[in-house]
């Protein structure tokens, strides 16, 4: 695979994290507050594909997540915050990166994930539904190991049913066709035993199609490219086994090309603003292309591979 190791500033992008933990009062920190368990695992997964997990106080982490645990089961974004499905997902993937899901009751947490009598699932007590609450909780309760909880078979038929004419999904049944909804759709089959149902020549040419010039990704025909596409898209195309339908090397460019190489960090495009949503989420597109120095990281799961493993094949 193309690129150098030299070419990623791994030790900059790892003091880039960190700073950002650290900026409590600053304007970005405040109005990102209720984003903080997500935040969170952005970050803390991005350490460890870069192999640096150790550089934070595993302690300080688990004490903040525990407390952010609403009474239902369920996480808020931060202390005090209501729970919603996305800030539980975030949350036990943090735990998991520390070994740490024997601290949880997976019986609650699993009990606080809303699904529907249609096999969709909500978001939190106010109802919202989107496939991406789909994959969310299909993920959340597999890492728990309580996918028998639900009604697998009416959450795999909800999946299908936002299946559009071009083989993409959308968020809710005849929703316009998007990467990350796609991602949501085919990670929560893939987790199901269902990709079956994904029409894969059909899917695979329609997310090559969001290649553009640079290399980089789009999200939807006719917009600009984005880092964070690099993940939504490329696990999409690896877990439908067409990832070689793309060109990987103009890819890994285009990532690299985001790079603050100043002060670390990684932006949506060249030249602008980085943050640590895009830093996660290049350096995960990273690792899907194998790029040297990095953990492999799981498609499905958003997760290194180890870290899977270690859930599924240690149990104690």
């Amino acid at each position: 695979m193309g690129g150098k190791i030299g070419d990623l500033e791994a030790e900059k992008h790892v003091r880039y994290i960190v700073s950002v933990e650290k900026r409590r009062d600053d304007f970005e920190s405040v109005v990102t507050e209720h984003l903080r368990m997500n935040g969170a695992y952005w970050g803390l997964t991005a350490l460890d594909l870069l192999g640096k997990l150790e550089v934070v106080d595993q302690d300080e982490v688990v004490s903040w997540i525990m407390e952010c645990q609403h009474e239902s089961g369920g996480f808020g974004g931060n202390v005090g915050h209501d729970p919603h499905v996305v800030h539980t997902l975030s949350a036990v993937q943090v735990l998991a990166l520390f070994d740490k899901l024997n601290v949880l009751d997976a019986d609650k947490v699993s009990n606080c994930i809303l699904g529907n009598e249609d096999g969709s699932f909500s978001g939190d007590s106010w109802g919202e539904i989107d496939t991406r609450f789909t994959y969310i909780a299909i993920c959340c309760l597999s890492i728990l190991q309580c996918l028998g909880k639900i009604n697998v078979e009416k959450a795999v038929n909800y999946v299908v049913s936002c299946k559009n004419v071009d083989g993409g999904f959308g968020c809710t049944p005849g929703a316009e066709s998007h990467a990350g909804q796609i991602f949501c759709c085919v990670g929560a089959l893939a987790l199901m035993g269902s990709l079956h149902h994904v029409d894969k020549d059909l899917l695979g040419w329609w997310l090559c199609e969001r290649q553009v010039k640079s290399g980089g990704l789009n999200g939807r025909p006719e917009k600009l490219p984005d880092v964070c596409y690099s993940w939504w898209v490329l696990s999409s195309l690896i877990m439908i086994d067409r990832a070689h339908w793309i060109d990987k090397n103009k890819l890994i460019k285009f990532i690299i090309d985001c790079q603050d190489r100043e002060n670390g960090g990684i932006s949506d495009r060249p030249d602008d603003a980085v943050d640590v949503f895009h830093t996660y989420f290049g350096v995960a597109g990273l690792s899907l292309l194998e790029y040297p120095g990095l953990k492999p990281i799981d498609p499905a799961y958003a997760l290194p591979v180890d870290v899977v493993n270690r859930i599924f094949f240690s149990r104690r």
